[in-house]
């Protein structure tokens, strides 16, 4: 059986790859990333779902209704994206538009009934998978690397970049 690491090409031992490569962490990280995202999209797409309805159904339930323009800041979806993401919802009835009250030029996006439970459902997708991609790991370094990651996001999307030279 071919693993997901060879099936995408991607060298994974110290045989085939060069040691001063295989300590890199932005290419590791860039590595268990496109495999990471690769193993998602599969798996949602056998539940006829995508990355983006997840993070648009989980943005609305936890915070609420919002606007198209603040559901593409809260989920990094380009706004341009987020009409053709949110037709799909709206198709499936797990999201509803609605005038804004305050602004008519505008709308209220919300999660439907039917919209929370495919987000459980995807919930537990989700769960699987991560469960799949992190199987090396014990429960408490998962917990760890997770911290880790964000700790790392957080810090370089908070901090201020230097200007280039």
């Amino acid at each position: 059986m071919t693993s997901r690491a060879e099936a995408a090409d991607i060298p994974h031992d110290e045989t085939t790859t060069p040691n001063r490569l295989r300590r890199r962490t932005s290419r590791l990280l860039s590595q268990i990333s496109a495999l990471s995202d690769r193993l998602i999209n599969e798996g949602l797409a056998q539940a006829d779902a995508r990355k983006w309805h997840y993070a648009v159904l989980a943005s609305l339930e936890e915070f609420g209704p919002g606007s198209q323009a603040m559901l593409s800041r809260r989920t990094g979806i380009y706004r341009s994206d987020m009409v053709g993401v949110l037709n799909e919802l709206a198709e499936r009835d797990l999201v509803e538009r609605a005038p804004d009250p305050g602004d008519r030029r505008r709308n209220v996006i919300t999660i439907t009934a039917q919209g929370r439970r495919h987000l459980h459902r995807l919930d537990k997708i989700l769960d699987d998978l991560h469960e799949e991609l992190l199987a090396p790991l014990a429960s408490a370094e998962r917990d760890q690397f997770t911290q880790l990651l964000v700790r790392l996001l957080d810090h370089h999307v908070r901090a201020p970049r230097p200007p280039a030279p």
